[in-house]
């Protein structure tokens, strides 16, 4: 199996990655190590490929249903799958997991590693402030970094009209991740974007963001290039 481990200064009690395409035992559309139970894969397959991940991360995973919202949810969590699209927790091996194919996961902790975060963040979970409500369950946000994961790369992710007027009617400065295309589309920087959100936060030591789900085929699902695809999942917690 492939990760991704972020290269970024978190303490060393803080570990961290994301699952790429490349190993597992899913077939066909899903091929490779598909974590999604609801895009159609068999689930006795994906059964086994999250068995692969627990086993790497060595702690309990709890998993959401995500709903491009902005609702958090601190580990240990009595839910087996609540609705949210961020987790948070300061209790060490609880692991704090979300799931992509094109929408940006961001991971957050802070300098001390007292507390970490896992963030799905689309276009619309960006828009509403997915960013800004986990990052406000930190004590002091300035102490905080974040890495982020393989997302939609700027050149592949088009929008409409629609999707940069209200990314800029409370924030011009969001019109520098956008890009003009004929038939009022525009490329749109989820990455950018979620940097200015971040830093609108006070968190200023943001890592990654050099990966392309779209482009990158052979490493990375992608829901805009395929329809129905797979999921990778990105994931932190703290040890002992």
């Amino acid at each position: 199996m492939e990760c991704i481990q972020p290269d970024w200064p978190a303490p060393r009690h803080v570990k961290a990655l994301t699952t790429t395409r490349l190993g597992g035992a899913s077939q066909g559309v899903f091929s490779g190590w598909n974590l999604g139970l609801h895009v159609g894969d068999d689930a006795e397959v994906v059964s086994q490929n999250r068995a692969i991940l627990q086993a790497l991360v060595g702690g309990p995973i709890t998993w959401l249903n995500q709903v491009h919202g902005t609702q958090v949810v601190r580990l240990p969590c009595v839910e087996s799958l609540p609705d949210a699209d961020a987790a948070v927790t300061d209790v060490s091996g609880q692991v704090c997991t979300v799931m992509t194919a094109d929408c940006l996961p961001v991971l957050i902790t802070d300098r001390q590693g007292s507390q970490v975060a896992a963030v799905h963040a689309g276009w619309r979970g960006l828009l509403d402030g997915v960013i800004e409500t986990t990052v406000a369950t930190f004590t002091d946000s300035t102490q905080c970094m974040a890495w982020l994961g393989p997302a939609i790369g700027p050149m592949h992710f088009e929008v409409g009209q629609e999707v940069y007027d209200a990314f800029t009617r409370d924030c011009p400065a969001a019109r520098s991740a956008f890009v003009r295309q004929p038939h009022q589309k525009y490329l749109a920087d989820l990455y950018l974007l979620a940097k200015q959100r971040l830093a609108k936060m006070g968190v200023t030591d943001v890592y990654g963001g050099d990966h392309c789900t779209y482009r990158q085929r052979d490493q990375f699902y992608s829901y805009r290039r395929d329809g129905q695809t797979g999921r990778m999942a990105s994931c932190i917690w703290l040890t002992k």
